[in-house]
């Protein structure tokens, strides 16, 4: 039997029994196209995992060969479009993905080819495009792109992008469209030395894809490959965009493409009209004046959804380039600076031509899309609401005529636009014009929670949570409050499709009416507590309720603990005492659990009951302890009987570091039963997100039971150094472990003598970390965010040492630390917590040596300007102040003491 024929038997529709895919000792070129093709199986999970594994020995046993084998399968014009379309999919898949370690690990292993490997794989690959059918063109043009993106920084393979501009120039339409395609891809990365090395060839690129997006090009394949191309290409040709003339050419090709009859065409096109106002909003003057306007609006009117989408997303960009550069002015202003960007008001400008179709398009309401569909209607409220924030007032008038007409129309959709444009107004006007509205409205909007069609019901609950979250003020609790409440419970409980917005309504409601209200001893929210608990537990308990309703619920019941006032303490605490009980009852249903949505199910259940457990043991504080022990018993039990690789403990852990903050020192009792839970999540490198969790939570134990802590430091400090050093942790996790460093030497004191040394040296080894003018935005964060994390381990250090008598130990660790805080009082990349912690080890140390041991260090030249720089940013919050003021003092005495 051929070859070909093996390979359409396998994916035959009517195949029952799959291919078993020969040995890695066996894996030719028919070996491969065998796996690859049953890596494709749609059903036999195991053959299909057992051609991957293949796959994945090939690899390890002779990654050259195996990249050639994948190669030519792709190449090889014979195979089936299935076969090719598999193998540039395992190709694509070797240089991309979410698994950044082996990712970097298959880049190394290509850099190290030899050259004529690596020749042989780049030729086939580009002749791909050529030949290749639209199921593969993709994949191959990924792989192409993926392949670039090591090379070209690299200054290899000179060759492709002539080629592929080449190809554009001259080539059929097929190899036309694939290059296209693949300039696209290879734009996409926004790896910076790849970026610079395509700026020598952005002249011809440009070229290139204009040409293809020119309304004189008869292929529209071609043509919307071009467009796609133009659109990835924006960002790094912006030398060219600086020159008029090929600006005008190419917004005309551009706006030309959004009047094009094909309707792909004009959605690329208006993709690429949102990158260019994004990209370059200073530029666009002219243009708007003389065509975007009218373009978009007319745009937003197409019958083709997604372009009218893409029409409305433009002016969604308007907006929110316009937030910022406001943001951006007023700040430059705050700090004396006169350069400001160009503001041009497009949005104020366009409000009576905009803002009408918005509302016009709200009415577009597709009522059996699911919660996470993005229609044209949705769009249209997210651009309205963007709207509003952008020009404020001047939205009232268009959309309070809008609700006025249509509020109490026979039609659901115009009743339905209504209450939703009434909402989406919320923020941006001033509060007081928004007022005498809002109390205008409340009663027909919570009236309409009584409407026969469920979505209108639906968008009067998240209007009224809008009026919650941004004009809270203009609820008046004797007049609003109890038909406002009642209301939305009974949405509640009315329709599941109602629960998200109802519950986000009524966290908007708690916090309006709670916040600082809730240290009083009666709030608004108080006479209503007992029956919303109530009602909410009655919710998670709902024979239809779903996931997403019980998480809902749960987390309006977190919300009403914390913003309720103070004589609800004794039903909150007996509040507790009921979701103990049905944690407790979780335990017994883990024996039920026989599918992954029930694991799922109890999980998400779980994690809700202890997230609103921490939030009641935060709010009881201290008076917790008469349920402390119960509280305990049943998180311990509950740990104890959850599988491995669970999502619980996190949350969990959340509530035992909330106990341990409440209880203090009385927390220690319990260290002994849960040490070893903590202890397994600090080990456990798999899970980064519980090993974080767990090093805050040492720091939280640390702190609330001081040195009682100190028959368990051994073990904790045993694994945050195996943690600091692993290569296995992510790096933005290690800060947090330094900063714990510090609270355990304030929680041991003098005991901590005997980690001093190392940690010490940790230190000194992490302050030489720097940054550099060509360190990116991640690495930046990273170095600001390690840099205050050994400060704060510095700080932790010497007030441990000091108040135990034991500064002595300290003095060859002194310079070092003045030399750390001159770096940063040198460089401007630094933040206020920075700053703060800085000024704290300044006047920690000072105070640890009141003799003027170190005086001349504090004569420094760089600690007064330093000090005078924190006190004169007005931008900085009082305790930042008072820090420093402290300091100031500290400094002063020494440098007034004798040389």
């Amino acid at each position: 039997m051929e070859i070909a024929q093996v390979l359409e038997n396998t994916i035959s529709a009517g195949l029952h029994t799959p291919p078993t895919p020969p040995p890695p000792h066996l894996v030719s070129t028919f070996g491969i196209n065998i796996i690859i093709t049953t890596t494709l199986l749609p059903g036999y999970a195991t053959t299909r995992q057992a051609a991957e594994q293949r796959l994945q020995s090939a690899a390890q046993e002779n990654y050259p060969a195996y990249l050639e084998g994948l190669s030519r399968q792709l190449a090889n014009e014979q195979n089936t479009p299935v076969v090719r379309a598999a193998a540039a999919l395992v190709l694509k898949n070797e240089f991309s993905g979410r698994d950044i370690v082996r990712l970097q690990e298959n880049q190394q292993k290509w850099v190290k080819l030899e050259p004529p490997v690596k020749e042989t794989i780049r030729g086939l690959a580009l002749g791909t495009l050529a030949n290749a059918d639209r199921q593969s063109v993709s994949s191959a043009a990924q792989f192409v792109a993926a392949i670039a993106a090591i090379d070209l920084p690299l200054g290899q393979w000179d060759a492709l992008m002539p080629t592929l501009v080449q190809n554009v120039n001259t080539g059929a339409d097929v190899l036309k469209m694939a290059s296209l395609t693949t300039i696209g891809y290879i734009c996409e990365f926004e790896d910076d030395n790849l970026r610079e090395s395509l700026s020598q060839h952005s002249n011809a690129i440009l070229t290139a894809v204009v040409q293809g997006a020119r309304k004189e090009e008869p292929n529209n394949d071609v043509r919307f490959a071009a467009m796609r191309a133009l659109s990835e290409s924006l960002e790094f040709v912006r030398s060219n965009f600086e020159t008029e003339g090929e600006r005008n050419y190419i917004m005309q090709v551009v706006c030309e493409a959004t009047q094009s009859s094909d309707n792909t065409i004009q959605q690329a096109a208006f993709g690429c009209l949102n990158r260019i106002m994004s990209l370059y909003y200073d530029k666009m003057r002219f243009y708007m004046e003389k065509a975007l306007f009218g373009l978009t609006v007319h745009g937003m009117k197409n019958e083709d959804e997604e372009v009218a989408k893409l029409a409305v997303e433009f002016w969604c960009t308007v907006c929110e380039e316009e937030l910022t550069i406001e943001e951006d002015n007023s700040d430059a202003a705050m700090n004396g600076l006169d350069a400001t960007r160009p503001f041009f008001n497009f949005a104020r400008v366009a409000t009576n031509e905009v803002v009408p179709v918005l509302l016009e398009l709200l009415t577009k309401q597709d009522e059996d899309a699911t919660d996470d569909e993005y229609n044209i209607s949705r769009a249209s409220y997210q651009c309205l609401c963007l709207y509003s924030q952008t020009v404020g007032g001047l939205i009232i008038t268009p959309v309070l005529t809008f609700v006025e007409m249509n509020l109490r129309h026979e039609d659901w959709r115009m009743r339905d636009a209504a209450v939703s444009a009434f909402g989406a107004i919320m923020e941006g006007p001033d509060v007081k014009m928004l007022d005498p509205l809002v109390k205008q409205a409340l009663p027909v909007l919570v009236a309409m929670m009584s409407d026969k069609v469920v979505m209108v019901k639906d968008s009067a609950a998240y209007a009224l949570g809008r009026i919650c979250e941004c004009c809270g003020s203009a609820i008046e609790a004797n007049v609003h409050l109890q038909g406002l409440i009642g209301a939305l419970f009974s949405g509640l409980s009315d329709n599941t499709r109602m629960a998200g917005s109802c519950c986000w309504a009524l966290m908007n409601l708690a916090e309006s009416f709670g916040g600082e209200s809730a240290t009083q001893t009666e709030n608004p929210l108080s006479k209503h507590f007992s029956e919303s608990v109530g009602a909410l537990l009655q919710a998670t308990e709902r024979q239809d309720a779903d996931n997403q309703l019980r998480t809902a619920s749960y987390e309006v019941l977190s919300s009403f603990v914390q913003n309720v006032g103070t004589d609800q303490i004794p039903n909150i605490g007996h509040l507790l005492t009921v979701l103990l009980t049905r944690l407790e009852k979780t335990n017994e249903l883990q024996k039920q659990v026989v599918s992954t949505d029930d694991r799922v199910t109890l999980e998400e259940m779980q994690i809700s009951l202890a997230s609103v457990i921490s939030v009641i043991i935060n709010r009881l504080d201290k008076e917790v302890a008469p349920l402390a022990d119960k509280t305990m018993e049943v998180i311990l039990q509950t740990l104890t009987t959850l599988p491995p690789n669970s999502s619980v403990p996190e949350a969990l852990f959340g509530a035992v570091g909330a106990m341990a903050n409440a209880l203090e020192g009385g927390f220690d009792k319990y260290l002994e039963a849960f040490t070893p839970f903590l202890y397994n999540a600090l080990g456990n490198l798999d899970d980064a997100q519980l090993c974080s969790t767990s090093i805050g939570l040492v720091s939280d134990i640390v702190r609330s039971v001081g040195e009682k802590a100190t028959p368990h430091c051994d073990s904790f400090m045993n694994f945050l150094l195996n943690n600091l050093r692993s290569n296995h942790l992510n790096q933005q996790y290690k800060p947090a472990i330094l900063q714990c460093f510090g609270d355990i030497a304030q929680a041991i004191t003098g005991n901590f003598e005997t980690y001093l040394q190392v940690v010490m040296q940790v230190l000194q080894q992490a302050s030489f970390i720097q940054i550099t003018h060509d360190s990116s935005i991640d690495m930046l964060d990273y170095v600001l965010s390690l840099r205050e994390g050994i400060m704060d381990a510095y700080d932790g250090v010497i007030i441990a040492m000091k108040s135990s008598g034991k500064a002595s130990l300290l003095v060859q660790y002194v310079s070092p630390i003045f030399g750390f805080i001159a770096t940063i009082a040198q460089d401007q990349n630094r933040t206020e917590a920075l700053l703060r912690s800085a000024m704290g080890v300044l006047g920690d140390l000072a105070d640890a040596f009141p003799n003027g041991e170190f005086a001349q260090l504090f004569r420094s030249e760089w600690v007064m300007p330093m000090i005078k720089d924190i006190r004169a940013n007005r931008e900085f919050s009082s305790r930042t102040h008072d820090t420093t003021r402290w300091a100031k003092e500290q400094v002063r005495r020494q440098t007034n003491l004798p040389a």
